[in-house]
């Protein structure tokens, strides 16, 4: 009972860090930006500077280590457990700290301020752009060594992402979370979530008790709805709270100007969308992760036993198991696919070529599962063979 008690209170601490992340993260970029409307680029430069600089000196402090006889970390901090007779839980207790000191919490950590990594393909000079070649209406081909867009077609006009919306939800999961084993009772919101848009499931049942490892694969492999609401729920507490760090995600990756997502499953909704550039960024990002990348790498997976399912679920990624047959000249070594009739079938991959050069491709509105396949492997043989030229 401790145990569960404690993991619970953990929980409810990484959720208060998160949301008092966020609220700092929206309070700099609101005033840094009103600071450039109102023509102050100077101002703006200045008051980064200040916003920014005592979480760097407070960073650095931190890696000196505590003075002797001074607590660190959430040791120092008090904690309030809701019990029978209705006291605070921490989570209250955050709100009700950051409301003291004007939103801002002085004891929350600093250590998630660096800014991520820049993302941008520029266009090769001699860039190809498919016609009748491909009969997806979408299509972007990035040399990820030269960093360039080296064929495209529609790659930069708005298009329907579908379940390739889940990269995203991998990759917010996967740098939200710090212990995959951790364990989550499946939602009934989440299973129902699947049934009401009728979507692809994974298989987990109400009241599952699955590990988020299990919800990442199950969010991938076979694109399973319940997978991807429950890891949302799991990781910020609500599918709605998860994409907004979705979103965060996109402005951080410099994608919001092109890209917006409602949900993290890829259920159509007229303002959910991105564009084929904007999904090999997503891509690249979570080919940058360690733990994305081997979700996304997997064939196939087998989920850990439950009371539901004693032997495990066993997933399998059909995009990959149905391209390995096919001759890139090289090899497609991670994916994920979607399909919603407004997009029609689509997918992001990446591979390398025999000379071990390194590709990114997406596709859109192809009108099934082997025309989208055919265009990938179309793409890959096009540079594998004969290069950019």
């Amino acid at each position: 009972m401790e145990r569960k008690q404690d993991e619970e209170i953990e929980r409810w601490m990484r959720r208060r860090r998160r949301r008092q992340e966020m609220r700092r993260r929206r309070r700099r970029r609101v005033l840094i930006k009103r600071a450039v409307l109102a023509g102050g680029t100077v101002l703006a430069l200045v008051l980064a500077l200040v916003l920014v600089l005592p979480a760097v000196m407070k960073r650095a402090k931190k890696e000196e280590g505590p003075k002797e006889g001074q607590m660190s970390g959430a040791v120092g901090e008090s904690l309030i457990v809701r019990g029978p007779d209705g006291a605070q839980s921490p989570e209250e207790t955050a709100d009700a700290d950051s409301r003291e000191n004007g939103g801002e919490d002085a004891d929350a950590p600093e250590d998630e301020e660096e800014e991520s990594p820049s993302y941008r393909f520029a266009d090769a000079e001699d860039m190809l752009h498919p016609g009748d070649e491909l009969v997806s209406s979408h299509a972007i081909f990035v040399d990820l060594n030269e960093g360039t867009v080296v064929a495209g077609k529609e790659e930069r006009s708005r298009m329907i992402p579908a379940s390739m919306t889940k990269v995203l939800t991998l990759l917010v999961a996967a740098e939200h979370t710090e212990n995959l084993d951790e364990t989550f009772a499946m939602p009934a919101e989440a299973v129902d979530y699947s049934f009401k848009y009728r979507c692809s499931c994974a298989g987990f049942e109400k009241e599952e008790l699955v590990t988020v490892k299990d919800l990442m694969y199950g969010t991938v492999l076979p694109s399973g709805a319940e997978a991807a609401v429950g890891l949302a729920m799991c990781v910020a507490g609500s599918h709605e709270a998860f994409v907004e760090l979705m979103n965060e995600k996109l402005e951080e990756l410099g994608l919001s100007g092109t890209a917006h997502f409602t949900n993290c499953v890829g259920v159509y909704d007229d303002d959910h969308y991105c564009t084929a550039y904007d999904m090999a960024i997503i891509m690249k990002a979570a080919l940058d992760d360690e733990t994305c990348k081997e979700v996304l790498s997997a064939r196939t997976y087998l989920t850990s036993a439950t009371e539901q399912h004693p032997e495990g679920l066993l997933l399998s990624n059909w995009f990959l198991r149905r391209i390995e047959d096919k001759d890139t000249g090289g090899k497609v070594s991670a994916a994920k696919t979607g399909f919603v009739d407004e997009s029609m079938f689509c997918a992001v991959s990446y591979g390398t070529d025999n000379g071990g050069k390194e590709y990114i491709c997406v596709t859109a509105s192809a009108p099934g599962n082997w025309p989208c396949i055919n265009d990938h492997v179309w793409l890959y043989r096009r540079f594998a063979e004969t290069g950019a030229d």
